[in-house]
């Protein structure tokens, strides 16, 4: 046995005691400069940025190796660095285009951990092989693209030991820990309907997506300068690269995009490449209800409405309806309670009309209270509706949650409400994050950084242990993979619309042939995993 083939044993063993030893046992592991988390990541601007740079800022992680399908990111990375992270010398670390080649290196550069801020279908080629060299990941949101994939992930987390958070970075917020408390107390009732919103897509999809892409067919633009195509497309079948649409085209996009087709960030709405709304959004805006409710199992899922239906990228808009199962309670004063079956409904769309507006929401008339005082369904959320209230949260990620019981004559902030504050505080609160309450996003600039820190704590051995995870993450498989179970059968609901899909988490399986062969990717030669 090597040497880095002992450290690595040594890692994922003490990866392993982190996640499920005792509350407040530290492991101090030298590694870099300072004994500091060698980090690599890969994508490294926009989301990517935002990813890794706070752990770099934080003085627990280095930066020695990153990865981009387009080298022009690489100098726009470092120009922000150079504002954002003073001392930091960027111009001799590592960069690779093609993430199979960073792979290669990373016992080369001992790299203990990696963020992963990509296009949705390459989390997990990239994750699945991190991991198996004992590295501990932060995958950005949705985990992956499929639930193929999905099953592999957890199935090589556990195998080797490592740390996982995934990027819903509202997790660590005060307000969303909080509600999360007050819903798990039974102050509701019995809970079996829920609705969740969003004003995405903001991405071009829908009919003219569809309609240009198969109108051009296999002629394809010149390849932009920088880009590495063929690794950006990765395990995706190939294709040509089809740089921007034609002034003119008809083409759903609410933010004006740039016309750009595939790159960078249009690829979400492609099927091959993203989630669509639903996977983008459902890990912020679905995290109250599935932790708060503590959901299982989702056992069937059908799209109930939708607009611009086609087979290239989603729909415009669409509303999907899902079965959560029964349960037994595990957290909070109602441990050991037999839990009702949950109905949630999703919708997502973009107003055009009313920019900034959701094009596909919930009846108003599910939320009296609400409307009588403000007028309208908020923008985005999420309404838990029981047999002694309902709880309603205003924003994408928490920060805005409010309760009315069922003698209020109107909400209250769930910090605020007498009967909430009478519930007993069972969830750490993250210090480095902010409660953020009544603030917008943008004035939340910074909150997620408990969130990253977290990952990085983990790893190190520091810190709470949570009861929900049994980790240190409070995002880790344990949470995430069923919640992005329940999110990615809808996803092939969307795909399937009007049929009723029933899905069995045992067995990975669905009750329809079209629906089944939704589940595994494509998965291109020289891009196995």
């Amino acid at each position: 046995m090597g040497i880095e083939t002992s450290r690595r044993g040594f890692l994922r063993g003490i990866a392993g005691v982190a996640a499920v030893g005792a509350a407040g046992n530290v492991f101090a592991i030298g590694r870099g400069a300072g004994g500091k988390i060698r980090l690599a990541a890969v994508g490294v601007d926009g989301k990517g940025y935002s990813d890794w740079s706070p752990m770099v800022k934080s003085g627990l992680a280095e930066l020695v190796a990153w990865c981009d399908a387009d080298e022009t990111k690489r100098d726009v990375a470092m120009r922000k660095a150079k504002k954002d992270l003073p001392g930091v010398d960027l111009s001799k670390i590592p960069f690779f285009t093609d993430y199979r080649k960073l792979l290669e290196k990373c016992g080369e550069y001992k790299v203990d951990a990696m963020t992963i801020s990509t296009p949705d279908h390459v989390h997990a080629p990239v994750a699945v092989q991190a991991m198996k060299q004992g590295i501990h990941v932060y995958v950005q949101k949705p985990l992956v693209r499929t639930l193929w994939e999905l099953d592999y992930f957890n199935r090589t987390a556990k195998e080797n030991g490592v740390v996982v958070q995934m990027g819903n970075q509202g997790s660590s917020l005060d307000s969303m820990r909080r509600c999360t408390e007050v819903l798990q107390s039974g102050i509701l009732g019995e809970i079996t309907e829920v609705h969740v919103w969003t004003n995405r897509a903001v991405w071009p999809q829908g009919t003219g997506v569809a309609n240009y892409v198969k109108g051009r067919g296999a002629n394809g633009d010149p390849v932009r300068k920088g880009l590495d195509w063929n690794a950006w497309l990765a395990t995706a079948e190939e294709r040509p690269f089809l740089d921007k649409y034609p002034k003119g085209t008809k083409v759903y996009d609410p933010w004006k995009l740039g016309s750009n087709v595939y790159h960078p960030f249009t690829w979400r709405g492609f099927l091959d490449f993203g989630c669509g709304a639903f996977g983008d959004m459902a890990c912020h805006t679905m995290n109250l209800p599935f932790r708060g409710l503590e959901l299982a199992n989702v056992t069937d899922a059908e799209c109930v409405s939708i607009d611009q239906y086609n087979d290239v990228a989603y729909p415009a808009k669409s509303v999907v309806k899902m079965t959560y199962a029964a349960r037994t309670a595990k957290f909070g004063p109602q441990k050991g309670k037999a839990l009702p079956a949950v109905t949630l409904f999703w919708y997502d769309g973009y107003d055009e009309s009313k920019p900034g507006q959701s094009a596909s929401k919930p009846d108003a008339a599910l939320m009296p209270k609400w409307i009588a005082k403000h007028g309208s369904v908020p923008n985005t959320g999420c309404l838990i509706i029981g047999t002694k209230g309902q709880v309603l949260m205003q924003d994408d990620y928490g920060a805005k949650c409010a309760i009315a019981l069922d003698a209020d004559k109107e909400f209250k902030d769930v910090f605020k409400h007498e009967a909430a504050k009478a519930v007993a505080r069972s969830i750490p609160f993250r210090k480095d994050s902010a409660a953020a309450a009544g603030k917008s996003t943008v004035e939340m600039k910074g909150f997620a950084n408990g969130h990253y820190i977290e990952f990085l704590d983990a790893i190190n051995g520091v810190g709470s242990v949570y009861e929900q995870t049994h980790s240190r993450c409070f995002s880790d498989i344990e949470y995430c993979i069923p919640q992005m179970e329940g999110i990615l059968v809808g996803c092939v609901a969307q795909q399937l619309p009007g049929k009723k899909l029933k899905w069995c988490s045992k067995s990975q399986k669905f009750d329809l042939d079209a629906a089944n062969a939704l589940v595994k990717p494509n998965i291109r030669k020289g891009f196995e995993f």
